[in-house]
């Protein structure tokens, strides 16, 4: 495939097709200090995340996956839970608090311990930590008598509709929840009010693949279903969609990377004709009241970390933060019970459950979590598998690096060079994939590019090696074996190599 890392006037070309007819929406990052780069900076940039042609050493700096904050790579469970190691003393504290939060196990109200008041009516999990164990991945249910504690459902039914700052924006799609079980389904509620149900999996086969050197590989999909609902039935327009917790590594390094270099990889198009024809996500921003491009979620439908941890608050736990201030959470007019039970406002809290401190020191606790060194950076055969990855196109939408903006005050995340392999950009992964609920821009079936760092550890910190949005894939080949679409002839590719290829392949995937 064609490299699509340098395009003469993308930039302008992409601002032009996603802002047509909205000259007042901008799409920037308000909620950094940004100290702007220079001409040489900006030199300097463009040479070091140029695609290598090397493949006999390492890149410079390649082993510091998250720039000066890389942490050592560990060997047990804790490996994701560390701080960028450039934090200060002071910053420390501040991470270990925010830990003690994001730890925290939340209470039905009315409680006597206000600081851990407020859980419900309905929710999903009592703890951030208890969706993210270890700050990794979650999984899907493995069978009847296992829970769903860290997989969330979606529930969406499309409009068609966006805000008006939006309209001008192409293939904008709105959603708005089902109107008794609200955007996301919550299989747990306090005593008094009914749960919404239990989520269901069947695992199928889907198709097999018959690989060279005698390996056969059947991937398996899933059949979702929501029973036992305590409401009554769906909406028959509601569309689901289940989706296991992410990883936390690296997140505010994510949060740093300029948007226009992300913007600028856009070819909605495909005006290379190199089949991929990845799109920015451009979404209202309810925090700063604008346009803003999205960059975390499975969709990248959420532009900041903390709107991201006062959304899991809301949704995920029924907790009111300033972001989300309603104290019953996701529970719908029609949940009479719900919007009626007891809850945890309170003025030490600011009038909410949660106060602005608070949701503040969530946000630098994720912000912080440090991305582990690479492994066996320099190993001939992982060296063989960064070829391989590049050969096959896989870098057309894990693109390796970015340089993140220089900021006034994060110093920690600023003008870093970090690997996070990925583009940020959401790109149509075939039918396979598609669960029919948009966001914003993004479709049914366009999946935002998973940032790649410290999927080798995946199984060490989550106890499992369960990949993609809902956990169907098996192992990281399973994982490839699935990319259609826009990734489908770097699958095909992929399936094409000989096994010691293959496994040179999945070799460096697993140093990441």
């Amino acid at each position: 495939m064609t490299s699509r890392f340098a395009r003469p006037g993308l930039i302008a070309t992409c601002m032009t097709l996603l802002l047509s007819g909205a000259a007042h929406a901008q799409v920037s990052d308000p909620h950094l200090a940004i100290q702007p780069r220079t001409a040489a900076e900006t030199a300097r940039i463009q040479a070091v995340t140029r695609p290598t042609a090397d493949f006999d050493k390492p890149a410079p700096f390649e082993a510091n996956q998250g720039g000066a904050g890389t942490v050592r790579r560990r060997g047990d469970p804790q490996a994701f839970s560390m701080p960028q190691k450039n934090l200060t003393f002071q910053q420390d504290a501040r991470f270990n608090i925010g830990n003690g939060l994001f730890e925290r196990i939340w209470v039905t109200p009315p409680a006597s311990t206000i600081a851990s008041d407020g859980l419900g009516p309905l929710f999903n999990t009592r703890a951030c930590q208890d969706c993210h164990v270890k700050d990794g991945r979650g999984h899907p249910p493995a069978g009847p008598h296992d829970d769903a504690g860290s997989l969330v459902v979606r529930l969406g039914i499309p409009t068609g509709a966006g805000p008006a700052d939006l309209k001008a924006l192409r293939d904008y799609i709105s959603t708005e929840g089902d109107p008794v079980y609200g955007h996301q389904f919550s299989d747990l509620s306090v005593a008094g009010v009914p749960a919404e149900g239990r989520v269901q999996v069947e695992w199928r086969d889907a198709d097999s693949f018959d690989l060279p050197g005698g390996e056969r590989v059947t991937l398996r999909r899933p059949e979702w279903s929501l029973q036992d609902l305590g409401y009554g039935p769906l909406d028959p327009k509601t569309r689901i969609s289940p989706r296991v917790a992410p990883q936390m590594i690296g997140l505010g390094l994510v949060e740093a990377i300029p948007a226009q270099d992300i913007i600028a990889l856009a070819d909605p198009d495909d005006a290379d004709g190199d089949g991929i024809s990845g799109r920015a996500n451009i979404i209202w921003s309810p925090e700063f009241q604008q346009p803003m491009l999205g960059r975390f979620g499975v969709r990248a439908s959420t532009p900041t970390l903390r709107q991201q941890a006062a959304d899991a608050f809301h949704n995920d736990i029924g907790i009111a933060s300033p972001l989300h201030p309603e104290p019953w959470g996701d529970c719908t007019p029609a949940q009479v019970e719900c919007r009626n039970a007891p809850d945890g406002l309170s003025p030490e809290q600011d009038g909410l459950e949660v106060s602005d401190d608070s949701l503040d020191l969530v946000t630098f606790y994720s912000r912080n979590l440090g991305v582990p060194a690479r492994a066996n950076v320099g190993a001939p055969q992982v060296l063989r598998g960064k070829q391989l990855f590049q050969q096959t196109g896989c870098t057309a939408c894990h693109r390796p690096s970015f340089v993140t903006h220089r900021l006034k005050d994060r110093e920690e995340q600023s003008f870093q060079l970090i690997w996070p392999y990925s583009d940020f950009l959401v790109h149509d992964m075939g039918p396979g994939l598609d669960d029919g609920l948009p966001a914003g821009q993004a479709s049914g079936s366009e999946w935002r590019t998973a940032p790649l760092w410290g999927i080798g550890m995946t199984e060490q910190v989550s106890g499992h090696a369960n990949y993609l949005h809902d956990g169907r894939a098996r192992s990281l080949t399973e994982a490839i074996l699935w990319h259609d679409g826009e990734g489908r002839a770097s699958r095909d590719g992929f399936a094409e190599l000989p096994a010691e290829y293959r496994a040179a392949l999945i070799a460096f995937l697993e140093s990441l």
